[in-house]
């Protein structure tokens, strides 16, 4: 069986799928093997089984778990006690193409459908998901085999935009859009819990212009489902200059929000000026999206009566803790939700939104490479600056700062084109960019 795919993959006169029957394949991926050890290994793949689908993966954002599963190797929740002897394919943010499908599929799914995975997909209670758990899917690979119970827990989704990348972003975006809807209110006197933000209320981002906390912005000013305040703080000047002008307050005012950039380090009472900015009645959601007990406890103290706290950013430390004020607890109803992760209807809905074009995640790009840039990247992860680092898997390139592109330009054609092509679009990663750099990269 031949499949070129779609244009962008067909570019590749390296790449040609060939499947025949049951014959195997050759991929190559970085695989887990415990604490720190990350290793791009070729090896071949077992013949797919009638329950399993074979799928050729084309790009793969880096997330801070993987850095996390990569820390912790085996003590890990979600990688196998026995990963040195059976070691996983890292990555979980993935978009790609099938390739070839096994006969109990056969009727739902077809070669060259494109597709992006919800890896939670919580198969009878397991926590077991792809990137964390399996031998033969993650997404820092050529060519992955899909496991049956992927497609049992519907968790194959059919993707259909133009670009690979947004589909590396869906899963992100899924958790940013599972954490509005985890939020939850009280109606007084009676024991209903209404979910979801309050639509017209007052809203806190706090730590929020990094990439996680821009694609939440994105989402409140173009969900049907929104505040009338925004309030995004940061400490970082030049991070909310750059926020600013991805997500501008005219664009949010058109959307019938009121949207403030505020460096908390510029007030020497910033509690009191944030909470000024909705008549000092306090904010009915307030999100955290960094792990530092400070913005914690912040956040504790700009809620008004019944506001819900979301610490939607994940610490590495077992025993992080912060103040938290119970008295507001017993007599404003103040409460606390945390999320990890979207379900599969949050990823449903990401997808449509980024077709639809209410929703454009490639601001919370900023680097690029190739599959070879994997193990650095996720082991150095906290320490490079920016936001998602965008893995094309066929591709040998080193990790690349789009700022970076132009000058590093100066010396390749190719990089000097992409600049250009980032610069077309106000600075973001784009559908133009991957496509010119999927047709002229090497390839690994």
């Amino acid at each position: 069986m031949a499949n070129q795919g779609n244009e962008a993959c067909a570019s590749f006169p390296q790449i040609k799928h060939k499947t025949k029957g049951n014959m195997k394949m050759k991929t190559k991926a970085v695989r887990l093997y415990g604490t720190e050890d990350l290793r791009l290994e070729e090896f071949e793949l077992p013949a797919i089984k009638e329950d399993e689908i074979l799928a050729h993966v084309v790009s793969d954002s880096v997330c801070m778990s993987t850095y996390k599963a990569a820390l912790q190797g085996a003590a890990h929740k979600r990688v196998p006690n026995d990963v040195a002897e059976n070691p996983v394919i890292v990555g979980h943010e993935f978009c790609g193409e099938i390739v070839a499908v096994g006969a109990k599929w056969a009727d739902q799914f077809k070669p060259g459908d494109k597709f992006s995975i919800q890896p939670a997909i919580n198969y009878k209670g397991s926590l077991a998901a792809p990137g964390y758990s399996y031998q033969y899917i993650g997404g820092d690979a050529t060519y992955i085999i899909i496991p049956n119970e992927v497609m049992e827990m519907n968790c194959l989704l059919p993707y259909n935009n133009e670009a690979f990348f947004y589909g590396s972003l869906a899963e992100p975006v899924s958790c940013i859009i599972g954490g509005f809807h985890a939020q939850y209110h009280t109606r007084p006197g009676v024991y209903v819990h209404d979910m979801g933000i309050v639509e017209g209320g007052c809203m806190a981002m706090l730590a929020s212009a990094g990439p996680m906390g821009l694609g939440a912005i994105d989402y409140a000013i173009h969900n049907d489902r929104k505040p009338s305040v925004i309030v995004v703080t940061d400490i970082d000047d030049a991070r909310l200059k750059r926020a600013s002008e991805v997500l501008t307050v005219e664009d949010a005012a058109a959307n019938g929000v009121k949207l403030y950039y505020v460096n908390t380090n510029n007030y020497e009472d910033p509690i009191a000026y944030l909470m000024s900015l909705t008549g000092g009645k306090g904010f009915d959601d307030v999100y955290v999206y960094a792990p530092v007990r400070p913005v914690v406890e912040m956040g504790n103290k700009l809620l008004g009566r019944d506001g819900c706290l979301n610490f939607f950013a994940g610490p590495t430390k077992t025993d992080f803790s912060a103040e938290f004020n119970f008295y507001n607890v017993h007599y404003a109803s103040t409460h606390i939700v945390g999320t990890s992760g979207g379900n599969t209807d949050d990823m449903r809905e990401s997808i449509a939104m980024m077709n639809d074009g209410r929703m454009n995640p490639a601001m919370m790009i900023t680097h690029v490479g190739g599959l070879n840039a994997v193990r650095d990247t996720v082991l150095n992860l906290p320490n490079i600056k920016g936001g998602k680092k965008l893995i094309y898997t066929n591709i040998d390139m080193p990790l690349v700062a789009l700022d970076d592109l132009s000058k590093l330009g100066e010396n390749d054609p190719m990089l000097a084109e992409l600049g250009r092509l980032v610069a077309k679009h106000n600075g973001l990663w784009n559908a133009e960019a991957e496509k010119y750099l999927l047709a002229n990269a090497k390839a690994i």
